[in-house]
């Protein structure tokens, strides 16, 4: 009979300890996973969207013109702020290099579409696809791309205009 009272007190004390233990250290959980921030809980998002108010409520006569110029001016600081914060947290970003980059990838891939082709007498065709021009009837040379920089080729060239590699013939 005493060890049983003895095993249940231990029990009890057990269950009690893992029960109050969250409360006693309160920062020992499980971590939390990390969630995104909303774009419009951001300083930049909280700035537009303060914009966008003012301009809705000067639309609708509840801004007077001065009002509407002195919280303008506010906030577009705020967001420029924000937006030049931002450009300094992701790095300098050449859009340049980066859209000439995208548009290689673009053009070697394999199954790309590729742009319409011209018509030596009738120009460019509407279909991406002739083979023969629709006005004319003559056979359509595709467009060729340069293999090291990605720059369309006039027809009938032997270097790239662009880097000034030699085209095969």
């Amino acid at each position: 009979m005493v060890l049983e009272a003895a095993l249940a007190a231990v029990l009890g004390l057990a269950i009690l300890w893992i029960v109050f233990q969250p409360l006693a250290r309160p920062g020992r959980g499980a971590p939390r996973p990390a969630e995104p921030l909303d774009p419009e809980e951001t300083p930049r998002g909280v700035a537009l969207t303060a914009l966008r108010e003012i301009e809705f409520d000067r639309a609708t006569g509840k801004l007077s013109d001065a009002d509407y110029e002195d919280l303008k001016a506010r906030y577009t600081t705020v967001a420029l702020a924000a937006l030049r914060a931002e450009a300094a947290a992701t790095g300098p970003a050449d859009v340049e290099a980066m859209i000439a980059a995208r548009v290689r990838g673009l053009r070697s891939a394999r199954g790309s579409p590729s742009p319409a082709p011209e018509c030596p007498a009738c120009g460019p065709r509407p279909e991406a696809d002739a083979v023969f021009c629709s006005a004319c009837g003559v056979r359509l040379e595709p467009p060729a791309w340069c293999e090291q920089c990605g720059a369309m080729l006039p027809a009938h060239s032997r270097f790239c205009e662009l880097c000034g590699t030699r085209v095969a013939a």
